[in-house]
């Protein structure tokens, strides 16, 4: 008997099941078998396939979306996942350990984004932080050399770890933190070696410490015998007004404890009248201590008008809107010195005394007539700016002072059409001028903060931090979006805290060197 193929098999169930008249006589004398034959077949095929029970259409449809949402969600949970390589897991910790945080946070914070099974270990994390900080230093060295010879102005301080003192420097204006240095001393001459380097600074802000101040008469010593130019000192008035403030404070607080005093005098008078006693010695107890009451509330009153006598002659403009000068706040303070006399005014007047507590007024004067060299045009220019600054007092009438600066730019403008270009560097001149050493207080805190949370705040320690405070950008204030680096005016190569950290130091100082990346 003859053998059909599997194929034959298929074609008569086809023909069987399909319907069609006279299809399967068809089918029978093709393959050469009888009409049974396939029917047979056909019946067979079709046991088979539903045998294998095949899913239908609708079924595979299913399947289908439910894979594609499945493929969804894994892409979408693929997306929100973190990539937290070695490499960014110490680039995690450097960032930390330079904005102050402990190690013991870090260790937490890394464990949170990691697991606790790939996180570091607390020495491994310590390791990664060493060595950055290493590198801060290396790279710090390069990079002072550029930075220090940008800085024209710069406040000086000192801060203690422990018994060590720790020797800041700040550029003002930029807030550019320039020197870091944990030292043994505060002598004059370690203040003399850390301001040696700095070239072109033209005037220097400090307290009257008797180690810093040494150190600057020693550095323009040396400076003069050099003949480069003199640097000048300035006293800060943050010192001055810090040590006035207990002592305005300490008068209302002997008059407030007499004037409750009082009070209780004229209660014990008036329980006296209630019970019909003898009220006289009440009554003189009463009016004496009501008369010593009266007298500090307005030795109170009156040192505090005299203490605002003396912050007026550290303004730069005065109450009718001239500019101050340095004769008429010397003026001013003598006369403060005269009206608090006593022993315990006698440091707030040696400082009011000193003639570097004016110096700003004088170095303020000479850039404004560098800044614009005619006296007429100046003047209308200090006085629009002057007009500018009065929309900070919330009494003063907004739509009058508007009128008053229209007019005052048209009196400019007849002085001189481009009278724009003098505003602006007028204006700059006035931004720039500093009175306090406020900048270094400010990085002191900063500095306190992260001393709170080390047990040891290192020398690379303090690098790190300070390569990454010099890196970061502002958010908000009138230095935001930029970095002190930036506002200091250095163009280095790489901007970026971790870039600029691990970037080569003999790279890094060959690219400093050339003319186009050092100003």
């Amino acid at each position: 008997m003859r053998r059909l193929s599997v194929a034959t098999w298929i074609s008569n169930a086809y023909a069987a099941c399909s319907g069609i008249w006279g299809k399967v006589t068809e089918q029978a004398a093709e393959n050469q078998c009888s009409r049974q034959t396939v029917y047979r077949h056909a019946a067979i095929v079709c046991e088979a396939l539903e045998r294998r029970a095949h899913p239908r259409y609708e079924e595979l449809l299913a399947d289908n979306d439910r894979l594609a949402k499945e493929n969804c969600e894994l892409w979408e949970v693929c997306e929100d996942s973190i990539q937290f390589p070695e490499a960014r897991q110490k680039e995690f910790a450097a960032r930390a350990a330079a904005m102050g945080l402990s190690l013991s946070q870090t260790e937490e914070l890394l464990t949170v984004v990691v697991g606790s099974a790939q996180a570091p270990s607390r020495s491994q994390l310590g390791r990664w932080i060493q060595e950055a900080a290493r590198k801060a230093g290396e790279v710090l060295k390069a990079v002072d050399q550029v930075t220090r010879t940008l800085v024209v102005c710069a406040c000086l301080d000192e801060i203690f770890f422990r018994r060590d003192p720790v020797l800041v420097v700040v550029e003002p204006n930029s807030m550019a933190w320039v020197v870091g240095e944990r030292t043994e001393d505060r002598s004059g001459a370690t203040w003399h070696r850390v301001l040696r380097p700095f070239e072109n600074v033209e005037i220097a802000v400090s307290d009257a410490g008797s180690g810093l101040q040494k150190g600057l008469r020693d550095w323009n010593a040396e400076r003069q015998q050099a003949g480069a130019a003199e640097v000048q000192t300035a006293l800060d008035i943050f010192h001055t007004n810090k040590e006035a403030q207990p002592l305005l404070a300490s008068n209302w607080k002997k008059a407030e404890a007499l004037w409750e005093k009082a009070e209780a005098c004229d209660r014990k008078l008036a329980h006296c009248h209630q019970q019909g006693q003898d009220a006289r010695g009440a009554a003189v107890a009463a009016q004496h201590a009501w008369r010593k009451a009266l007298n500090a509330f307005h030795t109170a009153e009156r040192e505090d008008a005299v203490w605002d006598r003396a912050k007026a002659a550290f303004s730069l403009f005065l109450s009718d809107g001239n500019p101050n000068t340095e004769a008429w706040g010397r003026q001013e303070l003598q006369a403060v010195c005269q009206l608090l006399p006593g022993d315990r005014w006698a440091k707030v007047r040696r400082m009011l005394e000193d003639p570097r507590a004016l110096t700003f007024l004088k170095r303020m004067h000479e850039q404004l007539e560098l800044a614009e060299p005619d006296t007429t045009l100046r003047a209308e220019l200090l006085r629009l700016k002057w007009l500018h600054t009065q929309f900070r007092d919330p009494q003063v009438d907004a739509a009058r002072l508007t009128s008053l600066i229209a007019v005052q730019k048209a009196v400019c403008h007849k002085l001189r059409p481009d009278w724009q270009a003098s505003y602006e560097r007028v204006d700059r001149v006035l931004q720039t001028t500093v009175r306090a050493s406020s900048a270094v207080e400010c990085m002191n805190s900063v500095i306190r903060m992260h001393q709170a949370r080390h047990r040891n705040l290192t020398q690379p320690l303090l690098d790190l931090k300070r390569l990454y405070w010099n890196t970061r950008q502002f958010r908000e204030g009138k230095r935001k979006s930029a970095s002190p680096y930036q506002l200091l005016g250095a163009k280095l190569p790489e901007l970026d805290f971790w870039r600029l950290l691990n970037t080569n130091p003999a790279t890094l100082t060959q690219q400093l060197s050339t003319s186009d990346i050092a100003v």
